[in-house]
């Protein structure tokens, strides 16, 4: 079983900023201390975009900061859409300023994208640890309407900081809350446990959470285990760290990228414009197509089977480990 794999990058490279919509906040929620609901919607009530379960857009906040957030609410709904935001103090901004948004006030979005979709399968596993939870609810609501088997472990260190708990409780013993405050350290493999060789794998949460997922993927050669990061996990030494060039198939340009430039920094030099939204390889925004050379890949999106492919590439954190790299630009 495998999953559909990233859409080609359009030719319209536009900024998000640039080609945002307008939306305005509808209603605010306070989930948890540190967790606000924000629906967003149309001023003049119009319908939105269609969006499947994974799906995330970029808000534009009144500062001009672009942050991800993955839409938890009713893809059905085609006249808003539902976002939960985690406040982090120790974070760049955003999510401070995020929770000063109040019903009424305009901001604007690019997408929906979405590099976390839900592949067909008759057995389903999912893992989230805090704020993971919301591109999940989606996947949930999705396999209980198609009648899947699926299965949800929900970690957090209390289950006060945990949101959506009311809206899970109906499935009953489907859902299992852990909280490590109280019970320790979630075991994920005991907890996965026997799984069907179709059965799909989808976890989001924090970093550490997700390495020991990826780790299982060798163990589990079955199942497909996917992930997606709300940050970029650390990554090691590039193998290569001489200079590249680059070059633009569209007009046969070449740009030298340094050392210690990676792709975006290097095109960006060079004068030629990339959207690079997170900078941190999680969004997806800036996805480039490679036509020949091999990428070095730094991103958090791709799987491994992608990367090995090298068909496209995140140039926000990325470089080249061949001498050239051939980009559709």
């Amino acid at each position: 079983m495998t999953i559909a794999p990233h859409p080609s990058p359009s030719a319209d490279r536009t900024s998000p900023k640039a080609s945002a919509d307008t939306l305005t906040v509808l209603s605010r929620r306070t989930l948890t201390s540190d967790i606000v609901e924000l629906t967003l919607g149309r001023p003049e009530g119009g319908r939105l975009p269609d969006w499947t379960p994974g799906s995330h857009i970029d808000l534009i906040l009144p500062s001009g900061s672009v942050r991800q957030y993955s839409l938890c609410g009713d893809r059905m709904d085609p006249l808003s859409y539902r976002i939960a935001v985690l406040r982090t103090p120790d974070g760049r901004g955003g999510s401070a300023e995020a929770h000063t948004l109040t019903p009424g006030t305009a901001v604007r979005f690019g997408g929906p994208r979405n590099n976390f979709r839900l592949g067909p399968a008759s057995s389903y596993r999912f893992i989230a640890g805090g704020i993971g939870i919301t591109p999940l609810l989606p996947m949930i609501r999705q396999a209980a309407e198609l009648e899947a088997d699926w299965r949800l472990l929900y970690l957090g260190r209390r289950s006060s900081a945990l949101a959506y708990l009311p809206e899970l409780a109906p499935h009953g013993d489907r859902v299992q809350v852990h909280c490590s405050h109280d019970a320790g350290r979630q075991d994920i493999a005991a907890w996965l446990g026997e799984m069907p060789d179709d059965c799909l794998v989808y976890a989001c949460g924090p970093n550490p959470l997700l390495d020991d997922a990826e780790a299982l993927r060798d163990r589990f050669s079955g199942p497909r285990i996917r992930t997606e990061r709300f940050t970029g996990r650390a990554q090691s030494q590039s193998i290569d760290s001489s200079p590249y060039d680059i070059t633009l198939a569209q007009s046969g340009r070449v740009i030298r990228a340094e050392a210690d430039q990676t792709i975006g920094e290097a095109l960006r030099a060079g004068g030629t414009e990339v959207v690079m939204s997170c900078g941190q390889g999680v969004c997806g925004t800036c996805e480039l197509s490679v036509l020949r050379g091999e990428p070095d890949h730094r991103d958090s999106i791709l799987d491994e089977q992608e990367r090995d492919e090298g068909a496209c590439v995140y140039p926000c954190v990325s470089r080249s480990l061949s001498k050239t790299l051939v980009l559709d630009l």
